[in-house]
């Protein structure tokens, strides 16, 4: 009974974890989630009448809960808790190929929750420091699987459902990684107000942390601030249909871009199109070329196409600039691909569970600055655009390489049409807008079929589109050269979480191991001396060691 309580819990606990989520957005859902889900795999103190109740009485449900559960309980607990974390996440992944794909990267996903649950349950027994070491190890699991296999897949960070809260202001001093630690902190805290007779220290802990993230919004640029400014144009196209056909309607994708760019009733300094805005190669294909050119003469501003281009390594996704006087000129080749659809890692392998392997591509990764410069007539300069194309955004080094590199603001070209309506845009939005905040950086997101965005350095959207509607945003926004905290020393606040919370939780694990151990050596040598009572301890010692006695005289026999 006490393991199917702590099972609901976890599961309850992945349920509001989702909630946190954009489009639902509910910031604190994520932090009574992850408190749920701690409450399940930690010891309750639980005050109960123990000393009153006879001996044959039955030992109620909640002292029962005292008992912290088995680290095998606690692998299971956590993968039920992923499990449905990822189930209601991840749906859009299978809306145009199936179930299978999606039911099978919830799995997956689940599968890293089994460590968090493992290790969740050995620190929890650690009375004094345990609980606030979850907070790093669940950091370092997310940590792997944000970066393996294949790259790792970083979209089901809980640090993304906490754009709309306070504590989302910290990802400006260490990144996302840093927010998820704090998260999790808060979730912990208020976690012992319910479990613990620390009540008064986690309530302290629960509300210190969420009063330390509404303060760091005086760090945060909440008027985007700058001593220049540009007027950008974001440019949703739309397609003609949804579904994985998009590849075939590349020629009216690209027209429909075309046109929506004929719009613009004045000059603005930029023009940022959608990933894929022109499938069909412009340098291998003259009426592509013909179609971008007449966009650029008519904005008469540089415009930053995504493209398809080959060179000696492969087919690269591209981000191509076009520029009014100088042609083609800076490009980014996306560094981040995703896998089982940019590329197929073990394609043969996998053709046999699904022939929709034969749809991914075959594109190779870049390895630039993550920038491409293009000229702001108001400035009578060039900016540094930072890239994060697509599926780049949920990779911290993909900004932290741009904004190393000079970018004064951020893109974020996209291609979500293969995705239909689901949450997917929202979810990626909601990056976009956390990285806003982390590199003090207005970002420009273009989708081909939307939510195209204008987000300001503090992460709120200055404008956004409906899905699946042709739609041209304008804006103002700063170009700026500011650090923040998170660029310069957001990747060593992880390394230094991830390695506390690694080496934390195998101490945990080598303790209740070994507390195990000697609590099982006990129990045998209880169970020997109830056989025989009469023998007592030192008849035991005494026997064990006359047994020894003869084993050694029969091995010099026999030898």
């Amino acid at each position: 009974m006490t393991l199917a309580i702590r099972l609901a819990l976890a599961m309850l606990g992945g349920l509001f974890v989702y909630g946190s989520y954009e489009p639902i957005g509910w910031f604190w859902a994520g932090i009574i989630g992850i408190a749920l889900f701690y409450a399940s795999l930690a010891p309750w103190e639980i005050s109960s009448a123990k000393k009153r109740r006879k001996k044959n009485d039955p030992i109620p449900l909640l002292e029962r809960l005292s008992q912290a559960p088995t680290l095998k309980q606690g692998m299971s607990l956590g993968f039920a808790h992923g499990l449905v974390t990822y189930l209601f996440l991840l749906p859009w992944i299978g809306e145009f190929v199936g179930n299978l794909p999606y039911i099978a990267l919830a799995v997956v996903e689940a599968l890293y929750s089994i460590a968090l649950g493992l290790g969740g349950v050995a620190l929890s027994r650690w009375k004094k420091w345990g609980a606030y070491l979850f907070p790093a190890w669940f950091v370092a699991v997310e940590y792997l699987r944000s970066n393996w296999p294949f790259g790792g897949f970083a979209w089901g960070r809980l640090a993304w459902g906490q754009i709309n809260g306070p504590l989302a202001n910290m990802a400006a001093f260490g990144g996302v990684a840093l927010v998820t630690c704090l998260t999790v902190l808060a979730a912990v805290g208020l976690a012992l107000v319910f479990i613990s007779k620390k009540r008064l220290q986690g309530a302290l802990v629960c509300a210190m942390v969420i009063v330390f993230g509404a303060l760091g919004s005086l760090y945060v640029d909440r008027a985007g601030t700058s001593t220049e400014n540009i007027e950008v144009a974001a440019i949703q196209g739309n397609v003609p249909r949804m579904g994985l056909d998009f590849n075939a309607q590349r020629r009216a994708v690209l027209a429909n871009h075309t046109r929506e760019t004929l719009k613009l009733d004045h000059q603005v300094d930029v023009v940022i199109w959608p990933e894929n805005s022109s499938d069909v190669n412009p340098f291998l294909d003259t009426q592509a070329q013909t179609l971008i050119n007449k966009a650029v003469d008519h904005a008469q501003a540089p415009i930053l196409v995504g493209t398809i281009t080959q060179d000696e390594v492969g087919p690269r996704n591209t981000m191509q600039v076009f520029d009014p006087e100088s042609g083609a000129g800076d490009y980014h080749y996306k560094k981040f691909l995703q896998p089982f659809g940019e590329y197929m890692p073990f394609r043969e392998f996998f053709r046999i569970f699904s022939s929709y392997v034969d749809a991914a591509g075959n594109f190779q990764p870049g390895d630039g600055t993550g920038t491409v410069s293009m000229n702001a007539a108001k400035l009578g300069r060039a900016v540094t655009v930072g890239i994060q194309t697509c599926y780049e955004v949920a990779f911290d080094r993909a900004g932290r390489d741009a904004i190393a590199n000079g970018a004064e603001f951020l893109a974020t070209p996209t291609n979500n049409a293969t995705f239909g309506f689901t949450n997917m845009t929202y979810q990626q939005l909601a990056m976009s807008r956390m990285r806003a905040i982390e590199f003090d950086r207005a970002v420009v997101v273009a989708a081909t079929s939307g939510v195209s965005a204008i987000i300001n350095p503090d992460g709120s959207v200055a404008q956004q589109t409906k899905i699946f509607e042709s739609a041209t945003l304008t804006q103002e926004i700063p170009v700026k050269q500011t650090v923040t905290i998170a660029a310069v020393a957001g990747f060593y606040v992880e390394l230094v979480l991830v390695i506390i919370g690694v080496l934390a939780g195998i101490v945990a694990l080598r303790s209740t191991a070994f507390s195990s151990s000697r609590a099982g050596i006990s129990t045998s040598k209880k169970s020997t001396t109830a056989k025989n009572p009469k023998l007592g301890r030192s008849g035991l010692v005494r026997r064990r060691r006359q047994g020894a006695v003869e084993k050694l005289k029969s091995f010099f026999i026999a030898s």
